[in-house]
């Protein structure tokens, strides 16, 4: 699958497509922590100053302040680093916005480690965890430039609290314009008969190149995007995994309490097949090169490929000597 390289990252995208909403609707504000440069959030604030409020590096003021907007009616966003947004700021998103269910919306950047050479006090890998455990809230995690602009219609359409999970850096363009999102979706982007393999973010990525790579080898990968990761398009998994029997899960985020968790729980209830799951492995990871430590922390296409390849292993009764895992060995 040759894609085009993305120019816009994520938060970008979605902060420009938050400046378009601004026109629709008069009413809707945007609540920043003091980085707004680096959400992009600031472009609103160039735009419609009115409506933009920077209260400094305060982030439970800033969402108790967007809770209070949004009880009066209005739609809101809060931005800042999804590590600030879901540690910081927790107790207050969970009973002045969840428990009543308010409209507002989160733009967590620095997903990850995509926040890579900005170190572990920037990366923001227990988030999908903590905040799909509260009740009301909503997550969703796009791939790139047209999911980041479709993630935002998406929350603004949608009644009560969503975060919207973003990335540092640009990567890869993976979605033509004009492809449709839903929240509770998820997208195939590969079809395949062996394994399953689900992401969700930059990690898709990641799986494609495994899946490419697979093929060399003679296994037919299945890549889906959860790009919904609550709630989560169980049909599509449940779907694909009973066509391939095996599923691989590659993440951005502690295994703890991730995507990985939530579907082998999945499995065990409906269908158990061949499993791994991806991810930290209970450690912070540190600051460097995004490449290097996707290889160091076990999520480059590399630990993908072995880990597909082991479940294909299991699903054929362990036979060493089925043709595919000599190809995958050679």
């Amino acid at each position: 699958m040759n894609l085009e390289k993305e120019t816009v990252p994520t938060r970008r995208a979605f902060s420009e497509r938050m400046v378009e909403y601004g026109k629709i609707d008069r009413e809707f504000a945007v609540f920043e922590a003091d980085i707004g440069h680096s959400t992009w959030s600031v472009l609103f604030g160039r735009t419609y100053p009115d409506r933009y409020f920077n209260v400094g590096i305060a982030e439970q003021n800033m969402v108790a302040s967007a809770a209070g907007m949004a009880a009066g009616g209005r739609t809101v966003f809060a931005c800042s680093y999804g590590v600030f947004l879901t540690m910081r700021a927790l107790e207050t998103v969970r009973s002045f916005i969840c428990y009543p269910n308010l409209n507002v919306k989160f733009l967590g950047s620095h997903g990850g480690i995509t926040a890579a050479v900005d170190g572990v006090t920037h990366q923001a890998t227990e988030d999908i965890g903590i905040l799909t455990t509260l009740p009301n809230m909503q997550v969703l995690c796009p791939a790139d430039s047209v999911s980041a602009r479709a993630a935002f219609d998406l929350a603004v359409k949608t009644p009560g609290p969503v975060y919207v999970r973003l990335m540092r850096d640009p990567l890869y363009r993976l979605y033509d314009a004009g492809a449709r999102f839903r929240i509770g979706g998820s997208a195939r982007l590969r079809e395949g008969s062996d394994v399953t393999i689900v992401s969700y973010g930059d990690i898709v990525f990641q799986a494609l190149e495994a899946a490419g790579q697979l093929a060399g080898a003679g296994v037919s990968a299945e890549v889906l995007d959860l790009y919904s990761l609550k709630p989560v398009d169980y049909a599509a998994v449940m779907a694909s995994v009973t066509k391939t029997g095996a599923l691989v899960v590659a993440e951005n985020h502690q295994k703890r309490n991730g995507l990985g968790y939530e579907l082998a729980s999945l499995l065990l209830r409906s269908r158990p097949v061949p499993f791994d799951s991806l991810g930290l492995c209970d450690t912070f990871a540190e600051s460097g090169q995004y490449q290097l430590l996707l290889g160091k922390y076990g999520l480059s296409a590399e630990h993908i490929f072995r880990s597909a390849i082991e479940a294909v292993r299991k699903k054929n009764g362990g036979m060493e000597t089925v043709h595919i895992l000599r190809g995958a060995a050679a």
